[in-house]
């Protein structure tokens, strides 16, 4: 970023606020997509064995999986869409929308595991009918796995559609679950002895901790009188630089940020910027009534039943 002369004198209409970097190009983060695909599968093919069929499945099962989150979101217009894969752990795909709701939430959350548990329910009957092993074992990952990912616990898709239908308004039930969550999985973790998942509950921690320190701050900027249920370009030069005096005094990494007046642009005004970013709120609309909740919790419960349904072999999960 350049750096202007101070101005010390403009008037509180001529204030200048920091422009946004453009956004990345598609072009880059398909490309860290396709990396991190690409580690996920090698990392993968050594872990199980040089296994490739199993490697092979595992994989499609996961990126079937995510594709299904990620025209879910394209459909409801969320921008800079990607898909990272974390190996040995899962994948996920992130995207930005300021306003979004109950109802879109919950299909994007659903269309993850459904889709592969129902594409499981015919490759095993194809299998049955056909007697073909490698596609009765593809259509006991797609079921278990998927249901796996619907467990009640933070940050899978189960535990993240109960937060969202049920939790978003009550942040002192919300931490705990988050606690009770990692917990859970710290615990699973150290009883299947496979430390590298902890880095997942050690995550949710430092996020939540980190989530507090947000909501202090975003009290004291809506004590001074200002909106953040906006996006950056919608908040005034003027509330930017009220935002950043504030910012600046409870991140460490901007200690030598200087407050404004003078209104002069930091080297380090890129993270300042992003830090404000984060703290504009996104706004959730409860468009959810009981009775979608109730079918919600229905179609969540079902899923459960599928592998008993189909006498599938309980010790496989």
């Amino acid at each position: 970023m350049e750096n202007p002369t101070p101005l010390n004198t403009v008037s509180l209409n001529d204030l200048p606020k920091p422009e946004l970097e453009e956004p990345k190009a598609k072009m880059n983060v398909w490309l860290k997509s396709l990396s991190s695909l690409a580690l996920y599968f090698v990392i993968g093919y050594f872990f199980f064995n040089k296994n490739w069929s199993l490697v092979l499945i595992l994989t499609g099962v996961v990126i079937f999986h995510e594709l299904g989150h990620f025209f879910a979101m394209k459909i409801y217009k969320y921008q800079d869409l990607g898909i990272f894969f974390i190996p040995l752990m899962g994948a996920y795909v992130s995207g930005s929308k300021q306003e979004v709701s109950q109802k879109q939430s919950a299909v994007i959350l659903l269309a993850g595991p459904l889709p592969g548990i129902l594409v499981g329910i015919i490759f095993h009957f194809l299998a049955i009918y056909y007697d073909i092993y490698i596609l009765e074992m593809t259509a006991w990952i797609l079921i278990y796995l998927n249901i796996l990912n619907l467990l009640p616990v933070y940050p899978l898709d189960g535990g993240q559609l109960l937060h969202r239908l049920f939790l978003d308004n009550f942040n002192i039930i919300g931490k705990i679950f988050v606690v009770i969550s990692a917990g859970l999985m710290a615990y699973f973790a150290w009883s299947i002895n496979f430390y590298p998942l902890l880095i997942f509950p050690a995550f949710m921690i430092m996020r939540m901790i980190s989530e507090i320190k947000q909501e202090r701050i975003t009290a004291k900027i809506e004590a001074a009188g200002i909106d953040l249920m906006r996006s950056y370009d919608e908040i005034s030069a003027e509330d930017y630089w009220k935002i950043r005096n504030l910012v600046i005094q409870y991140y460490p990494q901007l200690r030598h940020v200087h407050p404004s007046p003078p209104y002069e642009i930091s080297p380090k005004e890129d993270q300042v910027i992003t830090i404000i970013q984060n703290l504009l709120q996104r706004s959730i609309e409860q468009d959810l009534p009981v009775t979608g909740k109730f079918l919600i919790l229905l179609i969540w419960v079902g899923s459960f039943a599928v592998p008993f349904l189909l006498h599938l072999p309980v010790r496989f999960f």
